[in-house]
């Protein structure tokens, strides 16, 4: 009996050298990964607008002509702003490198690379983003208010309504919470995640406290807060109705 591969995940390759293209590629598909090739920066935007959510992963060379990678990884960022991506680069620099990590790029391999590497690589960042979902943009909440997560505002129920401003921090924490809202999400993961901090050793109520700030914002706008953003007990926080017994 034959039984289809389900593969790992979908990788999109940005390289315009069609034989380092190649051997990624080859490399890829023989660790079990789905593959998907862009020889340009434009053609690369071109393909993920066809299929944004259609990628788990992107390797994105960094020299390129016309658009580089810096300005796909730009481009990638204000779309997907979830979506992992290990820069492919030929430049050692360390300007380069920071440059590119700080613009959300979550690793870099620099050119000649081995086979063996790039898979580390590509695990390496998926098995610390194994749960990255579609970016939250609008979201009605219970009740009726509103939460625009790229305006970073939250809007009262009812027609003419102003919208109300969220501190960046505040917004992203809720924005993490709703686009996990299958799950508890941990403390620990919360400020790995949103705070971009090590949480290991870290003894701290800050995200306790962000917490409490969300749900005050989310009371002024007529949101049973509580129950929307619920504490799990040994576990964390999760977004949504109850389904578990939760402490508050």
């Amino acid at each position: 009996m034959y039984i289809a591969r389900v593969p790992l995940a979908r990788v999109l390759i940005i390289e315009d050298e069609a034989a380092i293209r190649d051997g990624v590629r080859e490399a890829l598909q023989l660790a079990g990964y789905a593959t998907r090739e862009a020889p340009t920066g434009q053609a690369a935007l071109d393909t993920l607008g066809d299929d944004a959510d259609g990628f788990d992963l992107v390797l994105l060379d960094v020299l390129m002509p016309g658009l580089d990678g810096f300005g796909v990884l730009d481009a990638i960022r204000r779309e997907r702003p979830t979506l992992p991506v290990i820069m492919l680069t030929a430049l050692d620099a360390e300007a380069d490198r920071v440059r590119g990590l700080r613009g959300g790029a979550d690793d870099y391999v620099v050119k000649p690379f081995g086979a063996g590497e790039l898979i580390a690589r590509v695990e390496a960042v998926l098995r610390r983003s194994p749960a990255r979902p579609k970016a939250v943009r609008t979201v009605e909440l219970p009740g009726g208010a509103r939460f625009d997560a790229e305006r970073r505002e939250l809007t009262p129920p009812g027609p003419g309504a102003p919208p109300v401003p969220l501190p960046e921090l505040e917004a992203a924490l809720l924005a993490y919470l709703i686009a996990h809202a299958d799950r508890a999400v941990t403390r620990e993961e919360l400020l790995r995640s949103v705070w971009r901090l090590d949480p290991r050793g870290v003894r701290t109520r800050t995200v306790d406290m962000a917490v409490l700030r969300v749900r005050e914002a989310l009371r002024g706008v007529g949101v049973d807060a509580e129950r929307v953003v619920r504490t799990v007990r040994g576990a964390g926080y999760v977004f949504g109705d109850p389904t578990t017994d939760a402490d508050s």
